[in-house]
């Protein structure tokens, strides 16, 4: 009976812990629809940029995708738009072809760690190898070598701040956050940018990566997103750069 009433006990604290697992898995979740992390991290990083005029530029974080990244060029083509892509080595690694086509038509390749993992958790030999592998894929595929980071989920403190500084690097967010890794209709993805939009912003948006995943995920509405978000922009007078171009017209 003493062992039949410690076994329960022990299975309810058990579920008890799985409970709150799955409690703390969903707040997360919640509060990563409804608000942007990277808000607390900003200081010390470009994510909107002052400048004289209606820029804008888009971003594309985790690919190369075999699947997406083809399909969203075909549109940042269409709208005669340039973008730039922050890509994971590991990805240009496998898709070599994808990283050199984002080159051969005007857009910009940046740095956004080998793996995708996060940041915060390494010591700084460990983060500093994290990029250079991804430098050097990017660099060994496509000939460029990356000037702008940005680093996963945009988890930073000041330590990996200084550390990534020290290698070269100019640390990029974003001002503007698609969500589209939710999969939101592309009408509401568009109407959010729409109302909050600024000269000088920097929109994210992902070529690749699911909710929990680095790769896959579903990014059809970003694909439609794309030709309806620029049409109305460029109606209000926008133009689209790239973050280098970005940068180059920012005032001192």
């Amino acid at each position: 009976m003493c062992n039949e009433r410690a076994m329960k006990n022990i299975l309810k604290k058990i579920s008890l812990v799985f409970l709150g697992i799955a409690v703390l898995a969903a707040a997360f979740f919640v509060i990563s629809l409804f608000f942007d992390e990277a808000v607390f991290v900003r200081k010390g990083t470009l994510y909107r940029a002052k400048v004289p005029e209606k820029l804008v530029a888009l971003t594309f974080d985790d690919g190369p995708s075999p699947e997406w990244t083809p399909k969203v060029l075909d549109e940042l083509k269409e709208a005669q738009v340039k973008a730039t892509f922050f890509m994971l080595g590991d990805h240009v690694r496998r898709y070599p072809e994808i990283a050199r086509r984002v080159l051969a038509e005007g857009h910009e390749i940046e740095n956004h760690t080998y793996d995708h993992h996060v940041l915060i958790y390494y010591k700084m030999d460990e983060l500093e190898k994290e990029i250079k592998d991804a430098q050097d894929t990017i660099k060994d595929v496509t000939g460029v070598v990356p000037r702008y980071f940005r680093p996963p989920k945009a988890w930073l403190f000041s330590r990996e701040k200084k550390k990534i500084e020290e290698m070269g690097y100019r640390i990029v967010l974003w001002s503007l956050n698609s969500k589209d890794w939710v999969t939101f209709h592309d009408k509401q993805i568009t109407a959010y940018i729409l109302k909050r939009i600024q000269p000088g912003d920097i929109i994210l948006f992902h070529d690749s990566g699911g909710v929990f995943t680095a790769e896959g995920g579903n990014r059809k509405q970003t694909v439609k997103t794309i030709p309806r978000l620029v049409k109305k922009l460029k109606e209000r007078g926008y133009r689209f750069v790239t973050i280098n171009e970005l940068m180059s017209e920012q005032h001192p």
